[in-house]
């Protein structure tokens, strides 16, 4: 089944929705559409949690699941370090997009990363953003942040509620 391309202005679409997104789920939307969009490839039913991780990994997919796992030590740090939504908002985005295109069946970490940049790059454009951390790393927004200081907390595990939308209709 062929998925449809959004029309001209889809870039601005793109943007203004990153922009204006308040929550995991809303970005979650955009990545999903960025990849329907981009490679034409769809997956429903992913879970998010949030844990405490070495600062060094943003997050991970255990392949064979529906889960990602985001580092909410690295999100939290970003927070604080930049005060732009706009900035993390694109840093959990290319976090998400990363983990996802894992799920998706893709298991080389050098294909990931080139698909990362080039679904952004075609949604977002070469001069947002999120563009920028998919070509340099989301390690580059830490480059002020004495990571040293960072270190995983005994918090537990956390599931985002409504990560994803579906319409799906259950009996239990």
């Amino acid at each position: 089944m062929q998925m449809a391309k959004m029309g001209e202005g889809s870039i601005e679409n793109y943007r203004l929705r990153l922009e204006n997104a308040s929550s995991y789920g809303e970005v979650w939307e955009i990545v999903k559409d960025a990849v329907a969009y981009s490679l034409n490839k769809r997956r429903v039913g992913m879970m998010l949690f949030l844990d405490d991780l070495p600062i060094q990994l943003g997050a991970y997919h255990p392949i064979g699941t529906n889960n990602i796992i985001l580092n909410r030590l690295l999100v939290q740090a970003v927070e604080s370090s930049t005060k732009s939504k706009r900035v993390v908002n694109a840093l959990i985005y290319n976090l998400l997009l990363h983990e996802y295109l894992h799920a998706l069946g893709y298991v080389s970490e050098l294909k990931v990363r080139q698909l990362v940049y080039h679904v952004t790059r075609e949604c977002f454009g070469e001069d947002h953003i999120a563009t920028a951390i998919a070509k340099h790393s989301p390690w580059a927004l830490l480059k002020s942040i004495p990571i040293t200081s960072i270190n995983p907390s005994e918090r537990v595990i956390e599931i985002v509620k409504d990560f994803e939308k579906t319409d799906q209709k259950y009996i239990v």
